[in-house]
């Protein structure tokens, strides 16, 4: 599996050679140093670990700026494995948008943006309960009954309720590469990937 880390630019749109409009995302893939190359004898499974992004060396912990020195690298904010490289990769490698071409199919991984704290029709889209009329009052964003009465009595795992929403991890896959950009270090897929722009994102043959 080759991979890469990178961060989203935003979004933008292609159009076709027909004419049609492609909605499009923008990412900074790279470039990435070899921080570590971890293999069955030593470590018990084989990986490839990536730094992505500069960090200052006055907020960097020794231990982890001795970990970054082994690779004859400066400190990095992201840190993050991949197993099963396809490439033999040496520490001190880099990695870069040279090794995705367009028209491939991509996986990325990202985290959600968070929503704080929504009820049940934005969490979980439910509809609301009954219409606008009828002596309606207040419930139209409500969830309804959660419970049945006599049995079992409690309301059930699981229950789809009101909380805290976003904020997760979230792969989305299977997304094309429109354009490569290997000058600039961009990649341009089709759709959209989870995060805020700026957000760490993980991109994944």
């Amino acid at each position: 599996m080759f991979g890469i880390i990178g961060k989203k630019v935003g979004m933008t749109s292609m159009f076709a050679d027909s004419g049609k409009m492609i909605p499009c995302t923008v990412i900074q893939a790279g470039p990435c140093v070899v921080t570590q190359v971890k293999t069955i004898d030593t470590d018990g499974y084989d990986a490839v670990q990536l730094g992505f992004g500069e960090r200052k060396p006055k907020n960097t912990p020794k231990p982890l700026i001795g970990h970054f020195a082994k690779a004859k690298s400066s400190p990095k904010t992201s840190v993050f494995e991949f197993p099963h490289f396809d490439k033999p990769m040496n520490l001190g490698d880099l990695v870069d948008v040279s090794g995705f071409e367009t028209g491939e199919f991509v996986d990325v991984v990202g985290v959600s943006k968070g929503k704080g704290f929504q009820g049940v029709v934005k969490r979980h889209g439910f509809s609301g309960v009954g219409g606008a009329t009828h002596g309606q009052h207040n419930r139209l964003r409500a969830p309804g009954s959660v419970g049945a009465s006599s049995f079992p009595s409690k309301v059930l795992k699981g229950m789809r309720m009101a909380g805290r929403t976003g904020g997760n991890k979230v792969k989305v896959t299977n997304l094309e590469i429109l354009k490569v950009d290997t000058e600039n270090n961009l990649l341009v897929v089709k759709g959209c990937v989870p995060g805020f722009n700026g957000s760490v994102l993980l991109i994944e043959k």
